[in-house]
């Protein structure tokens, strides 16, 4: 490979990302994946192009969308998970985590391969963590599309990862198959003070660090738990969201929540509802690029530009409200 392309610069001819990409390339992966995060508009072509070459070969792996509070061990649990399922499951895995960025840089901690020692020297895995930017949802902008790559890649299991904050859960569950929820011991009466909508997005609860003297603890928030789904109507896909207990740091509770993973997995192809939801995920993700492209559209009229400044200005000063600065701005787009 050529000194250029081995440094990262420049882009690929489109056939060399493909082949790559389909031939579980861990470097043109990675590339591939930068190629489809690009701001530059001279790549969203060839971003697009990618996708369909691929797509054909995408859709046959198991998504899994993990959250929970700082603190619950996320990044502990996938390292655990993931070595369990490339050791035990002989599964190839790629984990799509999500750094908090700064809104004073713009920058990202980045640390989770430092965080999955174990995991990230796995020939299987793939590890791939990107800052949020700002982006609402808690995932980075085009998550969706990196799962895609991930699939046709050949990796079976793909984990995606949130800072858990804000509309993170919202936006993971509407990518993935199966959405888990990691709390820890002792948190019981915090479920009480969740967004129902939380709640009544989930598939299961793992209750994490149940080891040594947080054994007791484990099981009575796992009872709680249990207990505060029951009083939730039964979702329509017919599942009864569960409660588990497990501990990343010595693996106990891993292959149960594994088992319990695949017994959902199993039934929602059976009674049709997991290509449902994919089919609905697929249309609610076009909807989403559309007014994302908009937004830059908008973003990029030079009317718009040279006008947004000063009515921020304006706004931030409260000689301007933000409902006759949105109009103007909106006005002044339309008679572009």
């Amino acid at each position: 490979m050529p000194p250029s392309e081995a440094s990262g610069r420049g882009r690929l001819p489109l056939e060399r990302y493909v082949e790559g990409v389909l031939s579980g390339d861990r470097a043109v992966l990675a590339r591939a994946i930068t190629l489809i995060e690009s701001y530059l508009p001279s790549d969203a072509d060839l971003a697009g192009d990618l996708l369909n070459a691929v797509l054909p070969h995408t859709g046959r792996s198991f998504r899994i969308g993990i959250t929970g509070a700082p603190g619950t061990g996320k990044s502990t649990f996938i390292d655990t998970f993931g070595i369990y399922l490339i050791r035990d499951r002989g599964q190839r895995v790629a984990v799509l985590s999500v750094d908090p960025s700064s809104p004073i840089s713009g920058g990202s901690i980045l640390g989770d391969k430092t965080r999955m020692e174990r995991l990230s020297a796995e020939e299987s895995a793939f590890i791939r963590p990107t800052p949020a930017r700002g982006h609402l949802g808690g995932v980075a902008r085009h998550t969706r599309e990196a799962i895609l790559l991930c699939e046709a890649a050949g990796y079976g299991t793909i984990l995606v990862e949130t800072v858990g904050v804000g509309q993170s859960e919202t936006a993971v569950r509407s990518m993935t198959d199966f959405f888990l929820l990691l709390m820890i011991p002792g948190a019981g009466d915090e479920l009480q003070g969740m967004k129902r909508g939380i709640i009544e997005m989930l598939d299961a609860i793992a209750v994490n660090k149940a080891d040594g003297d947080n054994r007791p603890k484990a099981e009575r928030a796992r009872a709680e738990f249990a207990s505060a789904l029951h009083l939730f109507p039964a979702p329509a896909d017919g599942w009864t969201p569960r409660v588990l207990t497990c501990s990343a740091l010595n693996g106990e509770g891993i292959p149960e929540v594994w088992n319990m993973l695949v017994e959902h997995h199993e039934q929602m192809e059976a009674n049709g509802h997991l290509q449902r939801r994919r089919d609905e995920q697929a249309l609610a993700w076009m909807q989403e690029l559309i007014a994302l492209g908009l937004e830059d559209v908008f973003r990029s009229s030079r009317a718009v530009a040279e006008r947004f400044a000063q009515l921020k200005e304006a706004v931030r000063s409260g000689s301007v409200s933000p409902f006759a600065a949105s109009r103007e701005l909106l006005s002044l787009f339309h008679n572009c």
